[in-house]
């Protein structure tokens, strides 16, 4: 039997992708790249954007016409999008012909589910939410040289822009020692790398009994393990960042020097209109602690544009902002109303060609920083993990996070490379092995 899985959204989906593949391979699945040839066809979904829903049942229209052609097809809906309670309805009128929706809290159930379709048991949907965290289910990596682990699920942050914490529920933490042990294995196993992931890693372990269990205990104990390299995570969120953290980075081996602290607005009205607990002076002190304690440290971050409520004023504090940092890079966005969530029913939304025009003056103001930063990096050497081989050329990632591209054999992916940089560029580097 054959397996189809398409992944839209964040990192932590493409976690649960893997353990996707995991469970569907222990029953007997073999994963395909094309759709059409698959029993199974399973899309884990995102919803943080409206635009991310309307691309999964764009995406669910087209496999009608394969369900029509091979009725046996078990076509089915995972993810955040899925745990979207409003969603099933709709699901059920405009695609009858999903057999399977799982929520996010539920993914352990897979097995069970697809093996009641198979039986005859017709639709199946559980999206009932838990606090379980579910340990020891398998997974297929699809870089045996780098690693996804989750350490924290779901928020308890509440930003009102934001639908996370209602599918992806209240923030659990996973033990440290079961955290550490998957560690240790995937780096036998040949990783590297290692990716920590959480909605707001700064808050790991506050919900555990081992009231000494932290972020930053987790990453030290981490960066001694024998054989790992390094070691990122994402995300931070400004509130409940601290100096500990760029203690923990800064006294660490294997920690990267890369920070991405999302700011998403410089204005103080609309910081307190998105419920994001802190003010502007506070991101700017935590910026000023970080270029002091690691000034070789790199900066990125998350900005929305036209938010309900943002005056010309405000936007200009935003531009501001990102001018007196000096951002490294800034994944920027074009706020996108979520129904369920507060600021959807907020007054004052902005239209939207004046956030397009917002949107294209931000990045043109971050497209010049990147590239002057970049550009004072010529001549330099920095360490990169090759990722990917495409015509003779390796692209990977520097200690900074910066995308790096250079001349080298197509066996290099999974190694470090010493690269010069001989060719800065606004969004990545260029440059030739050392």
């Amino acid at each position: 039997m054959l397996a189809y899985l398409e992944t839209f959204g964040c990192q932590a989906n493409e976690r649960d992708s893997e353990t996707i593949q995991g469970m569907l391979q222990q029953l007997g699945y073999k994963m395909t790249q094309d759709a059409a040839a698959a029993h199974l066809i399973l899309l884990n979904t995102c919803s943080i954007r409206e635009k991310a829903e309307q691309k999964v049942f764009s995406r669910l229209g087209t496999l009608r016409k394969l369900k029509d052609e091979k009725p046996s097809l078990i076509i089915g809906l995972c993810g955040c999008m899925a745990q979207e309670k409003d969603t099933i309805p709709h699901l059920r009128r405009r695609c009858p012909y999903v057999d399977l929706v799982i929520g996010t809290h539920r993914l352990h159930r897979l097995p069970a589910m697809i093996r009641n379709i198979q039986g005859g048991m017709g639709f199946q949907c559980d999206i009932e939410e838990t606090g379980e965290i579910i340990e020891g289910l398998p997974a297929i990596r699809p870089y045996p040289f780098k690693a996804l682990i989750n350490i924290t699920y779901g928020c308890n942050n509440f930003c009102t822009y934001c639908i996370v914490p209602y599918v992806r529920g209240r923030e659990r933490s996973r033990g440290l020692a079961a955290i550490l042990e998957e560690s240790r294995q995937r780096v036998a196993q040949g990783a590297l790398e290692i990716m920590y992931l959480g909605q707001n890693v700064n808050t790991y372990g506050r919900d555990l009994e081992d009231s000494a269990a932290s972020f930053e205990q987790l990453l030290l104990e981490a960066d001694k393990i024998e054989g790992l390299q390094r070691i990122r995570y994402m995300t931070s969120h400004p509130r409940d960042f601290n100096d500990s953290l760029i203690d923990a980075v800064c006294a660490s081996q294997h920690i990267s020097r890369h920070f991405h602290l999302p700011v998403q607005s410089g204005s103080d009205q609309i910081l307190k209109r998105m419920n994001r607990g802190y003010d502007r002076g506070r991101y700017l002190e935590l910026v000023r602690k970080i270029k002091a304690k690691a000034p070789e440290a790199t900066l990125t971050t998350d900005i929305i544009v036209g938010f309900p409520g943002e005056t010309e004023a405000d936007f200009l504090d935003t531009l501001s902002l990102v001018e007196e940092v000096g951002f490294d890079a800034a994944f920027t966005f074009m706020y996108s109303p979520r129904q369920g969530t507060p600021a959807a029913t907020m007054p004052d939304q902005i239209p939207l060609r004046e956030k397009k025009d917002r949107l294209h003056a931000l990045m043109d103001a971050q497209a010049a920083i990147s590239l002057r930063l970049h550009q004072a990096m010529l001549g330099q050497s920095v360490s990169v993990l090759a990722e990917s081989y495409e015509s003779g050329i390796l692209t990977g990632r520097a200690e900074g996070s910066q995308l790096v591209h250079f001349p080298g054999p197509d066996t290099g992916v999974g190694t470090f490379f010493k690269v010069r940089i001989t060719e800065p560029q606004t969004f990545l580097l260029k440059g030739e092995i050392v």
